[in-house]
């Protein structure tokens, strides 16, 4: 308490107005953030600096205390390179004008596709693949792919199987590349996503190894439909599940995308602790 009494009477206007300066950039650096990768990157490096902390200062740890002490000036140079999309989606947004007002709110929940987008991404994962027409869609689930958006052709349409279609015919410009959906919108498309570095059959192609790349850097589902056999493939979690017909599609999609209990949404951002069975 006595320092409380301190701080209040060392607490002026110009001090109050650097507090408000610096909470305000780090609350804009965090909307630049919203909806990429760096969110769960920043939340883990947090929780692990300030156990470090807690742990060097509880316990007579001088060896950690030092090492603490020589890392976070390197931690600091580190930043610019970890973070260097997002550094340059900030300064992009910057450069725009009208964006100074009306940058987005923090909001870590992110709306799943119903059933009804389901079954459109379904019917005409189907059509494709009886066409022998290729086709990657990566649905967003809690990790954003805004990042990946940014890149490709912005459309933010209503998801439907008709548009799904015409976008990946063999002639259409945006048939490259992946489509992005997020809940019932069709985000983006002609999106290039991460390559997977792993061992691959050699059946898989491109598309295959792209969507397998996209589960393992992010939680999203990728459909895969094949150009040279139809078949329907559906990568999650750094795995990829083949040959699945509609049904198998549908059952899939529907489980993996099911929106979790506010307590299991909770408990992913971290603000409950996980329960020990």
């Amino acid at each position: 308490m006595p320092d409380l009494f301190w701080l209040a009477t060392r607490l002026n206007l110009a001090a109050a107005l650097d507090i408000v300066v610096v909470a305000a950039i780090f609350f804009w650096l965090l909307t630049i953030a919203q909806g990429t990768r760096a969110v769960p990157l920043i939340r883990g490096a947090i929780i692990l600096i300030v156990l470090l902390v807690l742990i060097s200062t509880i316990l007579p740890l001088n060896a950690l205390r030092y090492v603490l002490r020589s890392a976070l000036p390197a931690l600091l140079l580190a930043i610019p390179i970890i973070f260097q999309p997002e550094l340059r989606r900030a300064l992009e947004q910057l450069g725009h004008t009208g964006n100074w007002v009306s940058l987005p709110f923090v909001n870590t929940e992110h709306p799943h596709p119903g059933a009804a987008a389901i079954e459109e991404m379904v019917t005409a994962c189907v059509s494709l693949g009886r066409q022998r027409i290729g086709a990657l869609i990566a649905v967003e689930r809690e990790t954003g792919l805004q990042e990946y958006a940014d890149k490709g052709v912005r459309l933010d349409a209503t998801l439907t199987r008709q548009l799904l279609i015409n976008i990946f015919f063999k002639n259409s410009p945006l048939h490259d590349g992946a489509v992005i959906v997020r809940a019932d919108r069709i985000v983006a498309a002609r999106c290039i996503m991460p390559l997977s570095e792993g061992e691959l059959p050699g059946s898989f192609g491109t598309r295959h190894r792209a969507a397998l790349g996209i589960s393992e850097e992010s939680d999203a589902v990728a459909v895969i439909v094949s150009e040279q056999t139809g078949g329907i493939s559906l990568a999650h979690d750094g795995q990829i599940d083949r040959d699945l017909t509609g049904d198998q599609l549908r059952a899939s999609l529907l489980s993996l995308l099911e929106p979790p209990p506010p307590d299991e949404h909770q408990r992913r951002r971290g603000l409950l602790p996980r329960t020990r069975g």
